[in-house]
């Protein structure tokens, strides 16, 4: 997996592009911003069918959830960018599995709330609670969006080498 994470890296000029001065440092800025989008809206909206800010009509802040997609889809290629570069800082890294497995729940808490909850709460008018299920799916997007931050911060400080992850090292 980290050859092949490696070798693509090398092939595409992506490690050449982030072992630049300005490279990495660039690509984390906008990893950032697309970050800001993507909690800036999206942990909005959250918190909004939590109960927080019911004078908030909810289609409003529906509104801007592209800006969050967006901002998702800013992340995805600059992680890339950033796997990429280096794999073997990530590929073996509890921190970034973490953080990946946060990013999986909250994805498929996306879907179950747009198939099954998203209509009901469009349907709403000002001001009501809205239903307990979708105020658990919007703390779940809210916990998992936390855990994606506090994971993606711990992988720069926890590097570990390949042995301790047991089910990366080949037989």
């Amino acid at each position: 997996m980290v050859l092949f994470l490696s070798e693509l890296g090398h092939s595409t000029g992506i490690f050449t592009f982030m072992n630049t001065q300005w490279g990495w440092p660039a690509i984390e800025s906008l990893h950032f911003i697309g970050l800001t989008f993507l909690l800036g809206t999206v942990g909005l909206f959250d918190l909004r069918l939590l109960g927080v800010g019911r004078g908030i009509p909810i289609a409003a802040l529906h509104g801007l959830v592209p800006w969050g997609v967006a901002g998702f889809a800013l992340n995805v290629v600059t992680g890339f960018m950033f796997l990429v570069s280096d794999p073997g800082q990530y590929v073996h890294n509890p921190a970034f599995q973490l953080k990946m497995l946060a990013m999986l729940i909250a994805g498929l808490n996306l879907l179950v709330f747009y198939a099954v909850l998203a209509p009901r709460v469009r349907a709403l008018p000002h001001n009501v609670v809205v239903p307990r299920a979708a105020r658990t799916a919007a703390l779940i997007s809210l916990i998992c969006w936390i855990a994606v931050i506090s994971f993606g911060r711990l992988i720069t400080f926890y590097r570990p080498p390949e042995f301790w992850c047991f089910w990366c090292v080949a037989p």
